[in-house]
């Protein structure tokens, strides 16, 4: 009766947990990725300014208003530089009639100068008389010519006022959309060293671009006309489809972690996306599809050393290291509930996702790889599991 009652436990007892976690390579798409986060900006931003002070007059566009170009977007009261207009044209009637004073003193002096030389040629004139009548004649030509001077200068003046009271109206420099505007009527616009930037126009919403800082491990992966999706916060589940359009040399230091700048323009037809938003963007780098590919576990996994009779795991030899393009897989050689054996192979390995890994050669659909251990197989493991 006891022999019998043993057989029957030994034949019902349960088989012994496996001591690996396994998977199989799948056949299936591999991209590789880059993802970076930036801002959202129109393609083209432009800021309208002021070149001249004074008192708003009036405003006749504001947020989200629609714009031409050459359309008025703003005036500057007039008044004041009308006024300077009015004093150089007044200055530059006066300077005229002094030239023509100045000619007709110098004709004058001409007459006098020919009728003294010919006076002088009949000795009725002495050499004294002639030389006072050429000085007179020659400085009589150069108030001439210093009155035509003046009158350049103050055509300038008055050329320089004249533009200055265009200035009193802003106009837009493109067609678009006016983003952001920072005056009101009656406020007072100083234009200094810098022209105040008064309204900001975005040429077309319909495109848009994010600058997406890409950290420094990932540039060199990047080229210019790759595709790339961007995401926002405000609408989840939709991606605006994009590419590279430029990746910058121009480094990007923020206490001491590096990136680089991409611009990616994004196809906007919606207008969903607005300026300053927050995108994350996601870049696609390599594709390979319908390949053998394996979970990144795999070539992970190392296994656990055994323990020595003092209880310490045994030092193994180093693993010799794995040439670019190389990786290293435990294949299941034996699954026997309580005697799995596995072997190392080496595989050719290609594009990976982070999570499935491209196989070039080595490795077929079907093989069953090592991913980790089971907490039984591990005796470190189940040691710090007990706990009497």
């Amino acid at each position: 009766m006891v022999g019998g009652g043993l057989v029957v436990r030994a034949k019902n007892r349960p088989p012994p947990p496996a001591r690996y976690v396994t998977a199989m390579p799948t056949q299936g798409d591999v991209a590789e990725k880059v993802q970076a986060t930036g801002a959202v900006q129109p393609v083209l931003q432009v800021n309208v300014g002021s070149q001249v002070n004074g008192r708003v007059a009036k405003v006749l566009v504001d947020f989200n208003s629609v714009v031409k170009k050459g359309d008025v977007l703003a005036e500057i009261d007039s008044t004041q530089y009308g006024q300077q207009v009015s004093q150089v044209s007044a200055q530059l009637s006066a300077q005229r009639a002094n030239l023509e004073s100045a000619k007709a003193n110098a004709e004058a002096a001409r007459i006098a100068f020919e009728r003294t030389q010919r006076l002088n040629q009949q000795s009725l004139a002495s050499k004294g008389e002639l030389d006072t009548a050429s000085g007179q004649y020659e400085v009589a030509k150069a108030q001439v010519a210093s009155a035509q001077a003046q009158i350049g200068a103050i055509q300038a003046q008055l050329s320089q006022q004249q533009t200055n009271v265009g200035w009193t109206k802003i106009y837009s420099p493109v067609d678009g959309v006016v983003v952001s505007r920072s005056i009101d009527p009656g406020a007072t616009v100083v234009a200094s060293f810098q022209a105040p930037v008064l309204f900001v126009i975005a040429q077309d919403l319909r495109r848009m671009r994010v600058m997406a800082d890409v950290d420094e491990a990932d540039v060199g992966k990047l080229k210019e006309g790759m595709e790339a999706e961007a995401v926002v916060d405000a609408f989840p589940g939709e991606s605006f489809r994009g590419k590279v359009e430029q990746v910058r040399f121009s480094p990007n230091n923020v206490q001491g972690v590096v990136t680089y700048s991409a611009v990616v323009e994004v196809e906007n037809p919606e207008e969903k996306l607005r300026p300053g938003m927050t995108a994350t963007v996601t870049i696609k780098t390599r594709e390979a599809k319908g390949v053998v590919r394996l979970p990144n576990a795999a070539l992970r996994y190392k296994p656990t050393p055994p323990l020595g009779p003092n209880g310490k795991p045994v030092p193994q030899p180093p693993e010799a290291p794995l040439t670019k393009g190389t990786g290293r897989v435990f294949v299941m050689t034996s699954d026997k509930p309580g005697d799995e054996k596995s072997e190392a192979r080496l595989v050719q390995i290609g594009v990976t996702d982070g999570m499935q890994t491209e196989v070039v050669s080595g490795l077929t659909i079907g093989t069953k790889v090592v991913t980790d251990e089971t907490d039984d197989a591990d005796p470190t493991k189940a040691k710090k599991g007990r706990m009497f």
